[in-house]
């Protein structure tokens, strides 16, 4: 059975994730709560992507999955953005994947064929205002992806997801009452919000050997909003 390291897991798309991923796979998550994965069939890493190191010998030789999953939606006007928010933003979003995902590398190249998946934002594609912070973040995500997915093929797989918004924790400030969601979802073609579990179906794909042709992709998973006016 392959195995698969989840970044974050105790909530939002992690746990869908987790519930898509555990009768298949064995599932490692590294997050800071176990909270919620006590009835799932998951390894639980205590681990802190902004101030941890992850414990690679609680991991097996082999990974054939690694996911990030930890990020910011911190939407303020540019001229209110501090260089300390900048700073943050690139800190959980692209300095911290970049420790974990050297740390484990390793093990992703014992696998004669593996899959990262990352996460980045539909506002890296289309500009959208007040969200400077977290699309330059992202755009850095979307570059290392390419670059990562040249250096490592054939052997391991780099492709990104790309999402709206999506009723997560994460997003709760910006979707909590109904006329918010409402109002959301009249900006998407497709008149809805995300859900974790549409962003949870793409990842649990791109891990899959049914996406064993497809390396350096950014996916938009985000209702029609990057294409459709």
């Amino acid at each position: 059975m392959k195995n698969i390291l989840l970044i974050g897991g105790s909530y939002g798309i992690g746990l869908s994730l987790v519930k898509k991923l555990n009768e298949n796979f064995n599932v490692y998550t590294a997050c800071r709560t176990n909270e919620n994965l006590n009835s799932e069939n998951a390894n639980f890493i205590k681990f802190d992507a902004l101030n941890d190191t992850i414990d690679t010998s609680l991991l097996p030789d082999e990974l054939h999955g690694f996911v990030y999953l930890p990020g910011s939606i911190n939407l303020r006007p540019f001229k209110g953005l501090s260089i300390e928010a900048f700073r943050d933003d690139l800190e959980i979003n692209l300095i911290s994947l970049i420790k974990v995902l050297k740390d484990v590398m390793p093990k992703l190249t014992n696998s004669t064929s593996s899959s990262v998946v990352l996460m980045s934002t539909v506002a890296v594609q289309r500009g959208m205002p007040f969200h400077s912070s977290v699309a330059a973040s992202k755009g850095a995500i979307e570059g290392l992806t390419k670059s990562l997915a040249a250096e490592y093929a054939p052997k391991v797989r780099v492709n990104a997801v790309a999402p709206s918004i999506v009723d997560t924790p994460l997003a709760n400030r910006f979707l909590n009452n109904e006329l918010k969601v409402e109002k959301s979802a009249e900006k998407h073609p497709l008149k809805r919000i995300g859900q974790a579990s549409d962003i949870a179906d793409i990842i649990k794909f791109l891990l899959s050997e049914k996406s064993s042709w497809m390396t350096g992709q950014i996916i938009g998973v985000d209702g029609g909003t990057s294409t459709l006016s």
